[in-house]
C-alpha cells in the first residue's frame, strides 16, 4: 500500500464526526450493545444515531479492507472476491430486469458501490437512499470519478420515512442494508409504497437461520458480536422477514444463497486461511494494520478512538465467521417480491 492511500485512510476515520469528538463517538456507539449494557429496544429507538455514528467512524475502514461495495457475496472457485461481488450486484439486476430508461432506487446505498455497477451494467438511473452524510459525499465523488454524475444521485433521507411520492420507482433492491431498520414491516411499507404497482423489489437480507437457538449461550455471544460490529439494533430471523414481506407484497422466490456458495462466502475474513488478494483480512494483515493504526493515532494523524473502532470491526469480522460456521447466519438471504397491480 502506498503512502498516499494510508494516509487518505487515516485522515477520512470518523467521517463527518469533528476528529477531537471521535473518541467520544465510538464510546456513545459501543454503550448501544449488549456487551456494554445497552438493550435492543434502546437501539430501535435510536437507530438513526447509532448507524449514523457507525458510518462515520467505520466507513474509512471498510473501504480500505474491502473496496467500494460494502457486502459479502458467494463465492466460485477461481473467482477472486471482487468477479463474485460485481456478479452478486449483477445476478440482482437481472432478477429485477432492468433495462435502460428505468428509475430505480438502493435503499441504504454505502458509498454507492453497488449503485454504480448496477448502473453500467443495465444502463439505468438510479437514486442511492443514505440517511448518513459523509457517505453521500464519499459517494457523490466517486460518482464523479466513474462519469456517472448524470445518470446515478444521492439522496439523504431515512428509510423508515422516505422523501419520495408513492410509486415513484421502476424498481428498487437494498443489499445488506434494511438490516439496520428498528422495525422491518414499516421499513418494507416504505419501500412497497415509493414502487410503482406490478414492479419488483430485490433485497439480500442479513438474517439469523433457523439453526439458531436463543437458549445456546454461544450462538448469543456470536449474535451480540454481530450486532455490535455491524450496528444492528437486532438480527431478524429469515422466517421473520419473510412474513414481514408478505404483509403487501407477492413473493416470487425466496432462498439463502449462502447455502449455495461452492467456496465458503466467509472466506476473506478467515483468519486461518491466508490470501495474497486479501492479504489485509488476513490474521497477518490485521495485525499490521492493527499497528499502523496505532501509530497513526500516536502521531495525530489518525484521530484518538480509530484502534478502538478496529476492536469492534475485528469483533464482527470473527463472529461473523463463526455464525457462519455454526450456520446460525447469513448475509445473503434473497427475495424477490412482486408489488400487485391492485391493494384490492
Amino acid at each position: 500500500m502506498s503512502t498516499s492511500e494510508v494516509l487518505d485512510f487515516a485522515l477520512r476515520i470518523g467521517g463527518n464526526i469533528k476528529k477531537k469528538d471521535v473518541q467520544s463517538a465510538v464510546q456513545q456507539y459501543e454503550n448501544y450493545h449488549d456487551s456494554y449494557g445497552g438493550e435492543e429496544e434502546f437501539r430501535k429507538a435510536n437507530y438513526s444515531d447509532m448507524v449514523n455514528k457507525y458510518y462515520d467512524l467505520s466507513t474509512s475502514f471498510y473501504e480500505f479492507y474491502w473496496g467500494e461495495s460494502l457486502h459479502f457475496a458467494s463465492r466460485w472457485k477461481g473467482e477472486s472476491l471482487r468477479e463474485s461481488i460485481k456478479r452478486h450486484e449483477h445476478f440482482l439486476a437481472l432478477q429485477l430486469a432492468l433495462k435502460p430508461g428505468m428509475k430505480v432506487l438502493d435503499v441504504g446505498c454505502g458509498i454507492g458501490g453497488p449503485l454504480r455497477e448496477i448502473a453500467r451494467f443495465s444502463s439505468t438511473s438510479i437514486t442511492g437512499l443514505n440517511n448518513n452524510e459523509y457517505q453521500i459525499s464519499r459517494g457523490m465523488e466517486l460518482n464523479g470519478l466513474a462519469g456517472l454524475t448524470k445518470s446515478c444521485e444521492f439522496v439523504k433521507g431515512d428509510f423508515m420515512k422516505m422523501p419520495f411520492s408513492d410509486d415513484t420507482f421502476d424498481a428498487v433492491y437494498s443489499i445488506e442494508a434494511t438490516c439496520h431498520a428498528p422495525d422491518v414491516v414499516g421499513c418494507y411499507k416504505e419501500i412497497y409504497r415509493v414502487l410503482k404497482p406490478g414492479q419488483y423489489y430485490a433485497v439480500y437480507e442479513c438474517c439469523l437461520t433457523d439453526h439458531y437457538n436463543p437458549n445456546n449461550e454461544s450462538h448469543k455471544k456470536v449474535k451480540a458480536q454481530i450486532e455490535l460490529g455491524g450496528a444492528l439494533p437486532d438480527i431478524r430471523t429469515t422466517r421473520q422477514c419473510l412474513d414481514a414481506l408478505k404483509k403487501g407484497f407477492e413473493v416470487i422466490w425466496e432462498k439463502d444463497l449462502a447455502c449455495d456458495s461452492p467456496v465458503p462466502w466467509y472466506l476473506p475474513l478467515d483468519t486461518s486461511q491466508f490470501s495474497i488478494t486479501s492479504f489485509r483480512m488476513t490474521a497477518f494483515g490485521r495485525f499490521i494494520t492493527r499497528i499502523m493504526v496505532k501509530i497513526l493515532e500516536f502521531v495525530r494523524i489518525a484521530p484518538a478512538g480509530s484502534s478502538r473502532v478496529t476492536s469492534f470491526l475485528e469483533k464482527e469480522a470473527d463472529g461473523v465467521v463463526a455464525g457462519a460456521r455454526m450456520e446460525i447466519f447469513t448475509p445473503m438471504y434473497f427475495c424477490l417480491v412482486r408489488k400487485p397491480l391492485s391493494d384490492h
